[in-house]
């Protein structure tokens, strides 16, 4: 007869849990076991994760801690899982979001459902253009410095789940496995890169930030991604006074804003008057500053708008460098079509979304590897990157589709023809 279970938790469950960390792929744990791996006896896999989560004798593993360079030069910590841990992760995620989900403030957009960094970006457009300041804003180590306390209290207000609250304690207490092989048992924090993690980190700073601004500033709109928001204050003292008051608020509650990145900008524009030490911020992979715009009559115009950052785009060019397309001649176009293609279309997409014209000095940077690669391929090419550069565009013309950056550049290059074109008429006609 079988044993009765100390928690109701249904093998249906870890089944569709196990099925999203699948198509969330993601890398080993400190055991080393792949995707590949724990589907080679995927059955007593997923029994034994059911089989504890249910009877309450289910412990998480340590958290394989890597570094991962950001793009200041630092690197940032990430904690991994093992794939088991992120089935159970998962399971407990997909009990608590939808009762977290109706409570979340509809400015919040990171890790949420129908929700997206792009979201955040447009409306942050949107707002910079109605409101004179920016509040910039960015938490000090974020995830490192959640309160145990003060986050298991936020999910009791929304559950009395006993496992739920059982299994979100462990593993916000489970031992970090450190590169040199020691374990670190942590006393706060939330390791980034779990599950879970970003649903509770969303749950705090609901509180700690999002709530708290609906009752004492609600009249002042912002948008948060995780740990990254912005607030649109329509005078310069409202700025300094919520900067003021949110170092207070944060402080409270165990965090620190980062005293250098967090500032103070003037969302300068056509009509907007007047020099200020900052007038540009970074949001998203996104820096919003003063531009030059063109109206529907094709007038141009001073506008505070956003495009993909320099970070962004440095990040892009190492990427595509570390292709080291140069030290592969035995590779086709095709090939490096192939493998490029999804890549180059997931920038396109993210970063071309607002401004796309800032994007080409990077979509020209992935020509100029690909005419290197030429110049190694092939003995005519060698030294001539002149000839190699023509070549190229031979082959670009008669396949414009091979790259899809090769279809951006020519419609960019039809429309700038276009337009010397019309330009070329009204200089005739004028005179």
């Amino acid at each position: 007869m079988e044993k009765v279970k100390s928690f109701i938790i249904s093998k249906r469950q870890v089944w569709e849990a196990y099925k999203c960390v699948k198509a969330n792929r993601g890398g080993a744990g400190i055991d080393n076991q792949s995707i590949v791996d724990f589907e080679e006896d995927i059955t007593n896999n997923l029994y034994k994760i059911w089989n504890r989560m249910s009877s309450g004798s289910y412990f998480p593993p340590p958290v394989a801690r890597i570094e991962i360079p950001k793009g200041d030069g630092r690197m940032r910590p990430l904690g991994i899982p093992t794939v088991g841990d992120r089935v159970a992760q998962m399971v407990v995620k997909q009990y608590l979001e939808p009762l977290l989900e109706p409570h979340f403030h509809p400015d919040s957009y990171g890790y949420r459902p129908n929700k997206s960094a792009l979201d955040a970006v447009g409306e942050a457009r949107k707002r910079c253009w109605r409101y004179n300041w920016v509040l910039d804003l960015d938490v000090k180590g974020f995830f490192d410095n959640i309160s145990h306390e003060l986050l298991m209290r936020a999910v009791v207000k929304h559950t009395d789940c006993r496992w739920v609250l059982l299994y979100v304690e462990r593993w916000l207490k489970a031992p970090i496995a450190m590169p040199d092989g020691s374990l670190v048992y942590p006393q706060k924090g939330t390791p980034q890169g779990g599950v879970v993690s970003p649903l509770l980190a969303n749950l705090f700073l609901h509180y700690v930030f999002d709530h708290w601004m609906q009752r004492i500033y609600s009249y002042v709109p912002f948008e948060r991604y995780a740990d990254d928001a912005v607030c649109h204050c329509r005078t310069e003292p409202l700025a300094k006074q919520l900067k003021a008051d949110l170092e207070s608020r944060f402080g409270e509650c165990g965090l620190e804003l980062h005293p250098e990145k967090t500032k103070i900008v003037y969302c300068k524009d056509e009509d907007r008057k007047g020099d200020y030490p900052v007038m540009k911020f970074d949001f998203l992979g996104y820096t919003f500053r003063p531009r030059l715009s063109r109206n529907r009559r094709g007038k141009f115009f001073e506008n505070f708008t956003p495009a993909i950052s320099n970070k962004a785009a440095k990040a892009i060019r190492q990427k595509v460098r570390s292709w080291n397309w140069q030290l592969r001649p035995g590779d086709t176009l095709e090939d490096l079509a192939i493998e490029c293609n999804p890549i180059v279309q997931g920038w396109i997409n993210y970063y071309g979304r607002y401004n796309p014209s800032e994007m080409s000095g990077i979509l020209h940077h992935i020509n100029w590897r690909l005419v290197r690669w030429a110049t190694c391929k092939y003995k005519k090419l060698r030294g001539r990157q002149q000839k190699a550069t023509r070549w190229l565009t031979q082959i670009a013309e008669r396949q414009p589709n091979l790259f899809v950056h090769w279809r951006i550049l020519k419609k960019k290059k039809k429309k700038w023809l276009n337009d010397r074109s019309r330009m070329s008429r009204e200089i005739h006609v004028r005179f």
